[in-house]
């Protein structure tokens, strides 16, 4: 199986996703998405920001890398009466099933980042979309001091070292990496914008509880427990994560925390 595959598949992301459910409505108001627009939402999870473009009224096309979610989310989007909502699965470096210059919204929430062919998805994401259409991005930021960023860190450090030729998905954060890609799909540095966002997730368990599902349901959370726990290093890891979320936490009773992310337009 494809490995960026297997990452994906493995636990349940949507037990994370529940966290993101506000954000992700919050995100498609402030683009602007409405009815009639044709939007692609790549690496889209079970939904988080496809289905708010739906209800909007966009006819939308979820493509994930995960088998799992994209069923969870055909049957989100079903028991919420969206017929102008579907989800297939798909790698985001290789959009052949779609057509070209068909969507007016291209949107990538955490997702394409971490396909492995950066410049694929680049020149993908940019066939697909229409003329005078946008591609949008949000990409996790290397180092940044808040969650996701070093959960992603931390969890790295007790990993393996990852495969010769690896390209870190964090490279997307990175304005530079951004331009780069998209101006050898032959985009004008021009009509690429680069901004500082917020996600917030909200969890009813405290940091401790939210953290488990990090732990059990979230591939580079789990994979990096299970290299832990091989070395006895595992404990050292639950400590050094739970300071992190519980440091970065801003709810009296459960868990809000802030992450930043580089969000990233495209004008075609």
């Amino acid at each position: 199986m494809n490995p960026n595959q297997a990452l994906w598949e493995k636990g349940d992301f949507t037990q994370l996703a529940a966290a993101m459910r506000d954000s992700g409505a919050a995100l498609v108001a402030r683009l602007g998405v409405v009815a009639g627009q044709r939007v692609l939402d790549l690496g889209c999870g079970d939904g988080t920001t496809a289905l708010p473009a739906a209800e909007r009224g966009a006819e939308v096309t979820g493509v994930d890398i995960s088998r799992p979610l994209v069923a969870a989310g055909n049957r989100r989007a079903q028991a919420a009466g969206l017929k102008n909502l579907r989800f297939q699965h798909g790698d985001a470096g290789d959009l052949r099933d779609l057509p070209d210059a068909y969507f007016d919204l291209v949107v990538s929430i955490f997702g394409a980042m971490f396909a492995p062919k950066p410049f694929e998805v680049a020149k993908a994401m940019l066939r697909v979309t229409r003329p005078g259409g946008r591609i949008v991005m949000g990409n996790w930021i290397p180092n940044d001091p808040t969650l996701v960023a070093q959960i992603l860190r931390i969890s790295a450090a007790y990993s393996p070292p990852p495969p010769e030729g690896f390209v870190s998905p964090m490279l997307w954060g990175l304005e530079a990496q951004v331009v780069e890609r998209f101006t050898a799909a032959g985009v004008s540095p021009a009509a690429i914008t680069v901004e500082r966002d917020s996600y917030v997730f909200r969890d009813p368990a405290p940091p401790a509880g939210f953290l488990e599902k990090f732990r059990r349901f979230y591939g580079p959370t789990m994979n990096a427990f299970e290299a832990a726990e091989k070395e006895g290093r595992a404990a050292a890891l639950q400590h050094e994560l739970q300071a992190l979320f519980e440091r970065h936490n801003t709810a009296a009773q459960g868990t809000e925390i802030a992450a930043a992310f580089l969000r990233v337009t495209v004008q075609r």
